[in-house]
């Protein structure tokens, strides 16, 4: 059954890559703002699955040690080395400024890394427990929607067309199921091996909000958005919470 959920979220994640298209439906000052709104709930989502569920898992399988906390260290390390030598951002807009032309490879490049952590993660929460890797496929994909409107708009803006940019895209959205079973198959011949990625996704979810996210969302100031956004940052945390308490 662990590979049934962890293939079928993989395979939801990886689908994700084609909502690209719907952008071509709305005017793009529309996508910005709902892409902003977006973004808070993830933001929610991230900090709610890394210290609700992510951490406590952690710490109760691997114990309240320096090792522990090192690999969560090690998580938010992780993405940093990863936006730094890949040049990959998490743009979140339609017409990111931060990205030109020659940054598109880059950014295809660092797509499919991102992809395939995100599946070694999401395979590694589903061998923890049903819960804990619904709530991290919850968490992804609430990350995940915004990402790849921008890597869309990403890919037309740098001359693709919008079938050519639907393909690539999808292409390394794929790497997440590669992730998956990358997870399952190593985990069944090394013990302990997923147990180690639960506190490395916690710190990579904390980086990743903390680091990438919040900075998106302190660029309206208007009080009307901004209350928008705290009150869907609660609702994506408050998710979070009612998964544990359905589960509890």
């Amino acid at each position: 059954m662990v590979w049934i959920y962890s293939l079928v979220s993989v395979t939801v994640i990886s689908l994700i890559s084609l909502i690209g298209v719907l952008a071509l439906a709305f005017r793009e000052e529309k996508i910005k703002k709902v892409s902003l709104f977006l973004v808070s709930f993830a933001v929610g989502g991230l900090f709610g699955d890394a210290l609700i569920h992510l951490l406590p898992e952690s710490f109760e399988k691997l114990g309240l040690n320096l090792g522990t906390s090192l690999l969560i260290i090690l998580g938010i390390l992780l993405f940093f080395v990863l936006e730094k030598f890949l040049k990959w951002q998490h743009c979140h807009e339609i017409d990111c400024p931060d990205h030109a032309r020659s940054f598109a490879s880059m950014s295809l490049i660092g797509d499919a890394v991102h992809n395939l952590i995100d599946g070694l993660l999401v395979a590694a929460s589903f061998t923890v427990s049903l819960p804990v890797g619904l709530a991290t496929t919850l968490a992804v994909i609430f990350h995940e929607i915004p990402q790849e409107l921008g890597n869309f708009g990403i890919l037309i803006h740098s001359g693709l067309s919008v079938r050519k940019a639907l393909f690539f895209n999808f292409l390394t959205a794929l790497t997440a199921i590669l992730g998956a079973v990358m997870t399952l198959v190593i985990g069944s011949r090394i013990q302990g091996f997923s147990l180690i990625l639960l506190p490395i996704t916690a710190g990579g979810f904390l980086y990743v909000a903390g680091s990438d996210l919040l900075p998106e969302l302190h660029r309206e100031l208007k009080i009307s958005t901004s209350l928008g956004q705290m009150i869907l940052m609660l609702a994506g945390v408050g998710l979070m919470a009612l998964l544990t308490i359905f589960n509890g």
